[in-house]
């Protein structure tokens, strides 16, 4: 994607975050058990169909070209808000779907995929967002774990506090749409967050 047309992607991007009231300041506990002074909620873009379409949309485009659709046979969404995000972009890239279960089922075939995998298929794996990497490396494990082969992941945004670089050192490449900072500072650009809002943001992410 020309770096023009990413810039105009990304801030249509922040655009629709805050048109939807995604992002929140207070105290938020994560999924990976930290707690956080801003939420940005990827959970509720599904309940904006328009904003949904368009966001994987952006998504599809991104994959095509940063991942290459030859680079991989099927699409893992990653329990459970990167699960809806994954079913549209497979679907709009014309990929097999599957998705990983929070836990093992105890009745019917007790798997933790959900979806047709052979051993040796190669599984892009989807997420809403990425903090410590802790969810993509549970869900890669289990993947492997059957057979599958992981080199890539895909998420919408990085939150910038260490998970890309634990999950490159398992060997996993992870490729975000959007960081944070460029969340923040688009905000900031737009009068949507004051100076204040924009440094408790910066503060949380890992200088680089």
């Amino acid at each position: 994607m020309p770096e023009k047309n990413n810039e105009i992607v990304k801030t249509e991007i922040c655009k629709i975050l805050n048109k939807i009231g995604a992002l929140q300041f207070g105290a938020f506990k994560l999924t990976s058990g930290k707690i956080s002074p801003y939420y940005i909620d990827l959970r509720i873009v599904p309940s904006f169909p328009d904003a949904f379409q368009k966001i994987c949309n952006f998504c599809a485009d991104f994959i095509k070209d940063e991942v290459d659709a030859k680079n991989f046979e099927r699409i893992a969404g990653i329990p459970i808000a990167g699960i809806p995000f994954a079913s549209l972009i497979a679907y709009n890239l014309r990929k097999p779907f599957l998705y990983v279960r929070k836990g093992v089922r105890l009745h019917g075939r007790q798997r933790r995929i959900e979806g047709v995998l052979a051993p040796g298929n190669r599984i892009l794996l989807i997420d809403d967002l990425i903090t410590t990497g802790l969810s993509l490396k549970k869900a890669a494990k289990a993947i492997t774990a059957e057979g599958g082969v992981i080199t890539d992941a895909v998420v919408l945004l990085d939150r910038e506090e260490g998970g890309k670089e634990k999950l490159e050192k398992n060997g996993i490449k992870v490729h975000a749409l959007l960081n944070v900072r460029e969340v923040a500072n688009k905000l900031y650009e737009l009068d949507v967050i004051d100076e204040d809002q924009l440094k408790t943001i910066l503060k949380q992410t890992k200088k680089k």
